[in-house]
């Protein structure tokens, strides 16, 4: 597992009623360098234990002397927005783990066409500030709702000007899409709803699919309690409602190898041997459920489950 690193909140401030940024500075030594589409691991300290969240990071990459998140606050929170908005202060120190990237912009697009959908907007600071600098050819599509998922909205209107498409209604994909010159590629960010409605125009546009990129917002939801039985070691573990397989996997002292906490990056993946399963992941495919799931997302929907651990 990563080392994870102590920063300090060395300065907050509410973008929209429901967003708070934060700027965080190393506490001691250097931060380490990322690239555009990066995030971090917050691990926030709730009372039933420590639950890890994933940040884009939106602060601009050539600057690492800081770097800086947006946390929206979440209505179903199982606390860690509530936390981060309610709680942490400036001067308070956090602990993260270091940057992991899983939506790098393409090296050799011509044209990138970014589309954001409220939060979604975080890891697209950090792909302009890059992209300005390397005077890429870029152009924004930004869907919010008016005064309180509209972060970055005023800056990116000064700073943008026509490469800004604003909406504060799905805007039609198909006008968006069609008629791109060749080695065009778009980005998505947001609610799942959204990327598929994306994926759908693009594939009905015939565009290829190593063209069409996207990252959802979606971490670890409640559900059911139930039991766990680790064959390997004979060991039996409770899951919580409110506490994500990996979580509780954690807490047993298992490190579980994992990047994103949300079921698209693959690298939790654990091998499952009996059980009801709940399968919330974006990264396995039908055929690969039926013998593995993703801890950080899915659960157990039934008494039990039996995982090669």
């Amino acid at each position: 597992m990563s080392a994870v690193l102590d920063v300090q909140v060395s300065a907050a401030r509410m973008l929209t009623p429901v967003v708070r940024e934060f700027t965080l500075t190393a506490s001691d030594g250097a931060l380490p360098g990322f690239s555009p589409g990066s995030h971090v691991q917050v691990h926030v300290p709730l009372a039933e234990g420590k639950v890890r969240n994933a940040y884009s990071l939106t602060s601009d990459p050539a600057r690492t002397q800081h770097y800086r998140i947006a946390v929206r606050l979440q209505d179903a929170s199982r606390g860690g927005s509530q936390y981060l908005h309610r709680q942490v202060q400036v001067g308070d120190t956090l602990q993260i783990s270091p940057p992991a990237n899983l939506f790098a912009p393409h090296g050799t697009a011509h044209l990138h066409i970014l589309i954001a959908a409220g939060i979604g907007i975080t890891p697209f600071m950090a792909y302009i500030a890059a992209m300005e600098q390397q005077q890429t050819d870029f152009e924004l599509h930004y869907l919010f709702r008016p005064g309180l998922s509209d972060a970055y909205l005023d800056e990116l209107q000064q700073r943008l000007g026509t490469r800004l498409h604003a909406y504060d209604s799905r805007p039609d994909l198909s006008q968006i899409l069609a008629d791109r010159p060749l080695g065009s590629h778009v980005y998505t960010c947001g609610p799942q709803s959204l990327l598929d409605a994306v994926e759908r125009e693009a594939t009905r546009l015939g565009w290829p699919r190593k063209r069409v990129h996207s990252e959802a917002f979606q971490g670890a939801q409640p559900g059911q309690p139930f039991d766990l039985h680790l064959l390997r070691s004979g060991r039996r573990l409770r899951v919580e409602a409110e506490q994500s397989l990996l979580e509780a996997l954690e807490h047993a002292g298992l490190q579980v190898p994992n990047l994103c906490r949300g079921g698209v990056c693959g690298q939790c993946i654990t091998r499952h041997q009996g059980g009801a399963i709940e399968h919330r992941d974006s990264f396995l495919s039908p055929a690969e459920q039926a013998d593995f799931l993703m801890p950080c997302v899915s659960r157990g929907s039934g008494p039990c489950l039996s995982l090669d651990l």
